[in-house]
């Protein structure tokens, strides 16, 4: 995954940053760690980020952009339905998740975040850009008759994405032993059926 915000060598920080945190906890990120991990003096790494702090700002900022631009390819097939879709946006999040389980240690500990305002808004602009994109093809689903109105587009993307971090959490506490695609899949197949018209 490549970006233009971020240096080949701040990306391989973050990388190796995300994998110290899913290994040893966020408690032993610091920046005499991971430069021993990256085999580069303290020096060396604080030309690339100023702080623990960046490095963390640096990770979730780059996942945004990453996903940004992933969702935004598959929202923008206008010829599938709403459900197709929304199918399409969690296989590819579950997918990246798969791909790099590393990541949902970062993004789903709430102890990294809470008294830090940057990271926490940081936090909340990734959930606030997934929350936008299922709450907009549930009201799509919604207005074109293929949703129930029972309840609001608000409420249903809650539960959705409230249900699908259940499944994320169960998959991280087996050790990334059970198959997260299918029991996404599955749980999402359960809630689109309650809502489906």
């Amino acid at each position: 995954m490549k970006n233009k915000d971020f240096t080949e060598r701040q990306i391989e920080i973050m990388e190796a940053a995300t994998l110290r945190i899913d290994k040893f906890g966020i408690q032993e990120l610091t920046i005499k760690n991971l430069a021993s991990d990256l085999s580069l003096s303290e020096a060396a790494l604080y030309r690339h980020f100023k702080s623990k702090n960046e490095i963390l700002l640096g990770l979730l900022t780059y996942f945004i952009l990453e996903m940004n631009e992933r969702l935004a390819v598959i929202i923008e097939d206008k010829e599938l339905q709403p459900s197709e879709l929304l199918k399409k946006v969690f296989v590819s999040q579950l997918n990246t998740f798969v791909q790099k389980p590393a990541i949902v240690s970062v993004i789903f500990s709430e102890g990294i975040f809470q008294f830090n305002k940057e990271l926490s808004d940081k936090v909340s602009t990734m959930m606030a850009l997934m929350q936008n994109n299922i709450n907009a093809l549930i009201t799509r689903g919604q207005n074109e008759g293929v949703y129930g109105k029972l309840l609001g587009a608000d409420t249903i993307t809650t539960i959705i994405m409230g249900s699908m971090r259940m499944v994320v959490l169960k998959w991280k506490l087996s050790g990334n032993k059970s198959n997260l695609v299918n029991d996404g899949k599955n749980v999402l197949n359960g809630l689109l059926k309650m809502i489906e018209k």
